[in-house]
């Protein structure tokens, strides 16, 4: 059985501790181990603190991969933005020697030291290179038939010369993890367009990110799809309360979620019963 150390993020738990739940229970189905990274910080946010000192963020995030390595085990999140942000930091750990060692002075003022092997993946792409389509569709349930619409957002495929998940511009990864369930991705412009809440913009220009969140909405609703299927808490909570204020009503699950549901759990297994966006099964 393969097993990783769950690093949760902000939003899910704070927010949305469906996600984090049905996340605990689909993987539990599938035979991926998970366990608790106790003492787990921010990732931190890529967008905010890097942009203000990289040492500080690089720092913060070294100490989380640090936390990792002393359990022996890799990094799995539910997230793009600390998917993005561990994955870059444990990337340029590795690379750069003395980069370590200057974050190295600065974590042993609390007792750690990081030796750059820790390994950050997205849940997703545990489901897809892990786990399997064909592993994912033998624990399917109750095949779906809804049409929904798969929004990857930014920092899950990027930058794709390192992560090397996919085709950054016209990936298909979510859409074949979809299909799996028995739904279908329906197709539609700017398929890989911000959802508008990154790098600070939802909380400091909301305006301007209501409008990505509209022309995103725009497009899911010309391609025909009722529901939005995302794999990352900052983009599901831009889209769930967002929509009200422009008018939508979208219900938005998380990939995890919608695999919960093709599986036979219920709502209460799911957290769907505390989702701002109430699904009916």
């Amino acid at each position: 059985m393969a097993k990783y150390a769950f690093f949760l993020g902000c939003i899910a738990p704070l927010r949305y501790p469906g996600i984090e739940k049905s996340t605990r229970e689909v993987f539990k189905a599938l035979g991926v181990e998970l366990a608790d990274l106790k003492d787990a910080s921010c990732c931190p946010a890529p967008g905010v603190i890097r942009s203000f000192s990289k040492s500080t963020w690089l720092a913060a995030a070294a100490r989380n991969l640090a936390l990792a390595e002393k359990e022996g085990l890799d990094i799995v999140t539910i997230c793009n933005g600390c998917y993005g942000s561990l994955f870059d930091a444990a990337h340029e750990l590795h690379e750069d020697r003395k980069l370590l060692d200057d974050v190295n002075k600065i974590l042993s003022e609390i007792g750690l030291k990081y030796s750059g092997g820790t390994k950050v993946k997205h849940f997703a792409e545990v489901l897809y290179k892990e786990v399997g389509i064909e592993k994912i569709k033998a624990a399917i349930k109750k095949p779906l038939e809804y049409k929904v619409a798969a929004f990857y957002g930014c920092h899950f495929l990027k930058p794709s010369n390192i992560k090397e998940l996919d085709d950054a511009e016209n990936p298909k990864i979510l859409d074949e993890l979809i299909a799996a369930t028995g739904a279908e991705s329906m197709p539609r412009r700017q398929k890989t367009m911000c959802c508008g809440a990154g790098g600070g913009l939802r909380s400091q220009f909301g305006e301007t990110a209501l409008k990505f969140t509209k022309t995103n909405l725009e497009n899911i609703k010309d391609g025909g799809a009722s529901m939005i299927i995302d794999v990352c808490p900052f983009c599901h909570l831009q889209f769930d309360a967002g929509q009200k204020e422009l008018g939508f009503n979208f219900p938005v699950l998380h990939l995890s979620q919608l695999y919960g549901v093709a599986m036979g759990m219920s709502a209460k297994d799911l957290g769907i019963d505390v989702h701002i966006t109430p699904v009916k099964l």
